[in-house]
């Protein structure tokens, strides 16, 4: 979609309504790779369409087998910091669980591991498909309802990049409430390589190290988007420690996201 329509249907209050069409046409597009799954991977439990397009795509094949490596990845990166043995970890915005369901498969048996998510019908549905892993409902603010201290790990995969300005503020210090002290909080954020997502405007605002949202639609939704420059995230952080930053490149014409690692001071 172009940014000029992008910017037309957000004025008009159209965008989810726009992306509901986009969902139908990309259903009946990948009908025979999705059967094609099925049929490969009848063992398999997925969730419902929607989910898979509201979280990550319609393509099953990649939906489960991209997966598995993204878990792979992101344990790559807790091991740099932590022992991998009697954790608990946090999916914070886990959706329909695409990334959470692996991590017993590839993380010590000593391990625990949680989800919590502020769209009822996630959690429903992965409350009753994926064992192993412990569900909670949250709402589209804080708090969450765990104890403080809980965790050794969270992690949030492209959230804080559908949340608003004062929802940045609220839910990070939510989750350095319920991390542990010497815990770590691994993100991923929209920054310089989605410049060219926004408009002349926007692209002003982030190069002068401004939060950008880009809302007139539900926030929380796939249609709502925000953008952290780098200075933006340090602020946000404040007085935990920052551990490591990969900004994110472009590849295959595609920008990829920031990884940020913050510590619990």
């Amino acid at each position: 979609m172009s940014k000029f329509i992008s910017v037309l249907l957000r004025k008009l209050g159209l965008m989810k309504f726009a992306d509901k069409i986009h969902f139908y046409i990309l259903f009946l597009k990948t009908y025979k790779t999705r059967r094609e799954f099925k049929r490969a991977n009848p063992e398999v439990v997925l969730p419902p369409p929607y989910f898979l397009y509201e979280t990550f795509n319609l393509n099953y094949f990649s939906f489960y087998n991209k997966s598995i490596n993204t878990a792979e990845w992101l344990v790559s990166f807790f091991k740099k910091y932590k022992s991998l043995k009697n954790l608990k970890v946090l999916d914070w915005g886990c959706g329909p669980g695409r990334v959470i369901r692996h991590l017993p498969k590839v993380m010590d048996k000593t391990c625990q591991f949680y989800g919590t998510d502020y769209n009822k019908r996630y959690i429903n549905w992965c409350s009753k498909n994926i064992p192993n892993v412990s569900f909670n409902l949250n709402k589209l603010s804080p708090p969450l309802s765990y104890e403080n201290n809980t965790f050794d790990i969270i992690y949030g995969i492209s959230i804080f990049t559908h949340l608003s300005k004062e929802m940045h503020y609220s839910w990070f210090n939510e989750l350095i409430r319920v991390l542990k002290p010497g815990g770590i909080i691994f993100l991923t954020l929209h920054g310089n390589a989605f410049k060219d997502k926004l408009t002349v405007t926007e692209k002003l605002k982030f190069e002068k190290g401004n939060l950008v949202v880009k809302s007139r639609t539900k926030e929380g939704h796939r249609t709502y988007g925000a953008f952290q420059p780098a200075s933006f995230v340090k602020e946000l952080i404040g007085s935990n420690e920052l551990i490591e930053h990969i900004e994110g490149k472009i590849k295959n014409n595609k920008p990829q996201q920031d990884i940020w690692i913050i510590k619990k001071t």
